[in-house]
């Protein structure tokens, strides 16, 4: 203690608006953000995702709009994530692989609007690809093969870095593949592309709204527990992380988030290394259902829940509320 009552008054530094902003720890502003966009086919395409109200997939044409929306808001950077068609869904993911996948051509149509002035976050998994939705492909015994599945990530890196994605992002959580991407990427004079790991990425039970997005829900056979990380743990977060780190990783990610922000804080404090968070679709689609009921101010939800995870050591967090929280925050 510093002093005692009534020498020391803690209120006093909160007794007014201009003594709060002075004395305030810890700041969010729209270059905290990242906001993740869905891809779809299609031209003058929204199509509303029903379980995640206010979030559309865009076509490609659109998508570039929404680039440059977030431009203009400040956010730094956008993460993308495709809707795949089923007929270009296979067991092996082989979409994924194209030059002319969705993704690719977002990307491009992205590059074309903005130049630089954006930064383009590409999701190296195979879920949004295969027709029994899990990360990697399967063995004989339906078990995700992690050394085959890490052969076709890092062709998957190759053909998006390729395409203009400024940071790589595998959410897949399979063993190795970091390294196996970073050395790739250096071998394909794609040197300056960034590895944001999905280090600590939980076998949650928020991710639903997500697969209807991606359209993989209705096709998961099983879960992903054999991967994904076990929500009961904390110290293996803490090995995921050393593990990516030593491979390259420029970044790691928590996922979800606020169930997970002792985590992001062990990460903060043991490794001091870029740490973002996502704030995932079920997260987001709770506030959106308090609001909804009148349980919450949703302006009100939305920044504090931010504002968490920088307090919690959060260099940036990935949140479908960005465009939204951006415009709270411009004011």
């Amino acid at each position: 203690m510093t002093g005692f009552f009534p020498d020391t008054r803690l209120r006093r530094i909160r007794s007014t608006g201009w003594s709060r902003s002075l004395h305030r720890e810890t700041t969010l502003t729209p270059a905290d953000l990242i906001w993740p966009l869905f891809v779809t086919e299609g031209t003058g395409v929204e199509e509303p995702i029903a379980s995640l109200p206010g979030v559309s997939r865009w076509s490609v044409d659109l998508i570039a709009k929404r680039a440059m929306e977030a431009i203009a808001l400040g956010i730094p950077c956008i993460a993308l994530f495709p809707n795949t068609q089923a007929d270009r869904r296979s067991d092996d993911g082989a979409e994924a692989l194209s030059p002319d996948n969705l993704m690719c051509r977002a990307i491009r149509a992205i590059r074309e609007a903005c130049g630089d002035q954006i930064g383009i976050l590409t999701d190296v998994a195979l879920d949004p690809y295969t027709t029994h939705g899990q990360d990697g492909l399967l063995d004989d015994a339906g078990y995700v093969s992690n050394d085959a599945t890490i052969e076709v990530l890092v062709e998957q890196s190759l053909n998006q870095a390729a395409a203009g994605a400024d940071i790589i992002a595998p959410s897949d959580m399979m063993d190795g593949r970091v390294g196996a991407i970073r050395s790739a990427l250096e071998a394909e004079d794609h040197a300056n592309v960034q590895i944001m790991a999905y280090a600590a990425k939980y076998a949650s039970a928020f991710y639903g709204p997500f697969r209807d997005a991606v359209g993989s829900g209705g096709l998961l056979k099983g879960d992903k527990k054999s991967y994904q990380m076990d929500p009961a743990n904390g110290e293996e977060a803490l090995r995921e992380v050393a593990l990516d780190l030593s491979e390259g990783a420029d970044s790691v990610m928590v996922k979800p988030g606020l169930p997970y922000l002792d985590i992001v804080r062990r990460v903060k404090d043991r490794f001091e290394i870029p740490v973002f968070a996502y704030q995932v679709s079920g997260e987001y689609a709770m506030i959106e259902a308090a609001a909804a009921a009148g349980a919450g101010d949703r302006d009100a939800l939305v920044l504090e829940t931010l504002m968490s995870f920088k307090r919690a050591g959060c260099t940036g967090v990935l949140t479908y509320h960005a465009a939204h929280a951006a415009k709270l925050l411009n004011g």
